[in-house]
């Protein structure tokens, strides 16, 4: 790539995606790090593979692609972004190790604090131990991996160096460099790979972003603000859309979504318990990761812990690990989908969601399937543009001056400093601003027992749960 950096690029990795991807010598120990190969065994999408085959890519394809952008942008942007070869080479290591930190099965099992039971859902209430630690952040365990994991340590020369690029891919520096958003933004090389990276894998169009006309297009101001130029604006909505899209088809895939659902309900249930023994809490994963128990934490911790449940004398929790072990999908028996503003949940949602808190205890007694095996789930809250002026008024108000900086910048005619996108009148986000789409769902884990005639059944029944009366 004709880079001017020390030591020079020696090592080749080919990729699907983007092609020759060459690695410094650093970078080269990096990754052969038994740290670093641990992510071979984290698969991107979670369980995509259940509805997607061919989405068995894994965290750590998606690290070296990352860095594959990056050699692009140090390519045609050194100039424009006035980089320094030192910066270039921190912000490298950086997109290579900012994926370090992720649990097995990634977002699915970081959130199992949030969790609610069904029959917490019912009855009201959260039952949890706040007295023990949530489970951390993957940025958080990133940093203690690559501060604490002496192979990674070893690699990036020192414990400051290693401790600089945790802080540069957790995006905690005191005085945030304007690179750091090139990994925290709404439009980062980060999620410019994924989006990429899955669409390729699970064969839809909607992830096919314009990467090169967006990163030839990339501009610094006198304030070190990033933006793209007016002439890629329409690239950069489309990269925004391209996001909203792929959650909608991909990652929000009723059949998908009702797999990870299951997997979260029986982990919390599990963690809770005594026989199928799981970390119980946030200061046992932070011990974990430290350790070289690390090398044990992918996606297998999981799957050991789901094979296990399958015996267990509980019938939720054998059935839920059934379901996910036989590639059994929960079955879905009404969604009710919402696109409105984000400090409106949706008249329809909210009336559903009180339908399955008064009715799901009767529907389960009537079919004689355990209230637990019944998932009453949200998916989170999507909108155009993470941050900023999609939110709510109340919501950008609260914002810190970092995080507004990481919306979409686009430079208007001769403007030294770059608009925000949503903030342009013109553009297709902005008319959406203050909108998010959320889907409100209701699955139920078939038993063996039960035939798919009860099952339409209870569609059936559910059917009018979204209307009044």
């Amino acid at each position: 790539m004709g880079s001017s950096l020390k030591p020079g690029h020696n090592h080749l990795v080919v990729d699907s995606i983007h092609g020759d991807i060459h690695l410094t010598d650093i970078e080269r120990r990096v990754v052969d790090t038994a740290s670093f190969q641990r992510l071979r065994q984290l698969k991107q999408l979670g369980m995509g593979h259940f509805t997607y085959p061919n989405a068995t890519h894994t965290r750590f394809a998606h690290s070296l692609g990352v860095l594959g952008i990056m050699e692009h942008v140090q390519k045609v942007a050194k100039q424009p972004l006035g980089l320094t070869d030192e910066q270039i080479e921190d912000m490298r290591l950086a997109c290579l190790l900012h994926d370090i930190g992720h649990y097995p099965y990634s977002h699915l099992m970081e959130r199992v604090d949030a969790v609610q039971l069904t029959e917490e859902f019912v009855a009201d209430q959260l039952e949890m131990n706040l007295s023990k630690p949530k489970y951390p952040s993957h940025e958080e365990l990133g940093k203690l991996i690559v501060t604490h994991q002496k192979d990674l340590v070893k690699a990036l020369g020192s414990k400051e160096r290693a401790q600089r690029i945790a802080q540069l891919f957790t995006g905690d520096l005191e005085n945030p460099d304007p690179l750091s958003k090139l990994i925290h933004s709404s439009m980062d090389l980060d999620r410019l790979d994924y989006l990429l990276r899955d669409a390729h894998a699970t064969g839809v169009p909607y992830g096919r972003v314009d990467l090169n006309y967006i990163l030839n297009n990339l501009r610094t101001s006198p304030t070190g603000m990033l933006g793209v130029d007016k002439k890629a604006m329409a690239a950069a909505e489309h990269a925004l859309l391209a996001r909203f899209f792929m959650y909608r088809t991909v990652y929000y895939h009723k059949t998908t979504f009702g797999f990870e659902e299951a997997c979260r309900q029986l982990l919390r249930r599990l963690r809770n318990g005594k026989r199928v023994k799981i970390a119980p809490d946030g200061e046992s994963i932070r011990k974990l990761v430290m350790s070289t128990d690390l090398l044990d934490f992918t996606d297998a911790y999981v799957d050991r812990r789901i094979h296990e449940a399958v015996k267990s004398q509980d019938r939720v929790i054998s059935e839920l690990a059934s379901s996910i072990a036989n590639r059994r999908p929960p079955k879905l028996l009404k969604e009710v989908p919402v696109f409105a503003r984000s400090d409106d949940t949706g008249h329809d949602a909210t009336i559903f969601r009180q339908n399955c808190k008064h009715k799901l205890k009767k529907l389960a007694g009537k079919n004689k399937i355990p209230l637990g095996l019944f998932l009453c789930c949200k998916t989170k809250s999507l909108k155009l543009e993470d941050r900023g002026s999609l939110l709510t008024a109340e919501e950008a108000r609260k914002l810190q001056p970092a995080e507004k900086e990481e919306l979409v910048k686009v430079f208007l005619d001769n403007n030294k400093e770059p608009k925000s996108l949503v903030d342009i009148k013109y553009s297709l986000i902005h008319h959406c601003s203050n909108h998010s789409f959320q889907s409100f769902r209701l699955y139920v884990v078939k038993p063996e027992n039960i035939d798919n005639g009860r099952i339409e059944e209870m569609r059936e029944e559910v059917s009018e749960w979204d209307k009044a009366g």
